[in-house]
């Protein structure tokens, strides 16, 4: 009898070896980590994962993440209401990498923490995290990053006479219309909300919703 392909769960662990401590381990402790009997064993899975695009080899010997290493299932509605086994997930399903369904341009993607209830109506909560990429570009509707009179804060870009304007959506609140200066600093691509917050939370730079 064959003996069953364990890559996937073993994969599952070395993502979250990776997520505590930002490393992978490495080829001599690869077996202790996934609970190999012998070091041959944990080499190739090793192998089988950087051929299959989830690891590579770094000059220094060691194991790093690839592309595919951070792919995450994506779950439809077709799926039944019962449980769902990760750990047998043979690759039926799509996946995608978290931070490419909301970043298009790396370069110019910041995250910016929401401090308040301005946006509540659309959904936008206090806590929650923007990612917003850095440009002056903006459209109206837009929902934008914006310094107004010298405060940081996200609204939803509209024009009154060719003039901007930031408009909450909050019905107990006022649009905003610029004294001094005003200046786009980027349009929010997604928003990033977490039910339980770790101490990583926070680290992201402020804005007023």
């Amino acid at each position: 009898m064959a003996r069953p392909n364990n890559d996937q769960q073993h994969l599952q662990t070395l993502r979250d070896y990776f997520a505590a401590h930002r490393v992978l381990p490495s080829y001599s402790e690869l077996g202790g980590v996934l609970g190999f009997s012998s070091k041959a064993g944990a080499f190739k899975l090793a192998q089988r994962l950087v051929e299959a695009g989830h690891l590579r080899a770094t000059a220094g010997g060691r194991l790093a993440p690839a592309d595919r290493f951070f792919e995450l299932p994506v779950l439809d509605d077709k799926l039944g209401a019962g449980s769902i086994d990760i750990d047998s997930w043979s690759g039926g399903l799509d996946t995608h990498e978290l931070d490419r369904l909301l970043v298009e341009h790396p370069s110019r993607t910041v995250l910016v923490s929401i401090r308040g209830n301005s946006m509540v109506d659309a959904g936008v909560l206090d806590g929650d995290t923007a990612v917003v990429e850095l440009t002056e570009n903006a459209s109206s509707g837009d929902f934008v990053a914006a310094i107004v009179d010298g405060q940081c804060t996200i609204k939803e870009l509209r024009f009154e006479r060719s003039k901007p304007v930031l408009v909450p959506h909050n019905k107990n609140q006022q649009i905003i219309r610029a004294h001094q200066d005003f200046k786009v600093l980027g349009v929010v691509k997604g928003i990033i909300r977490r039910y339980r917050r770790t101490k990583a939370a926070g680290r992201a730079q402020g804005a007023q919703a």
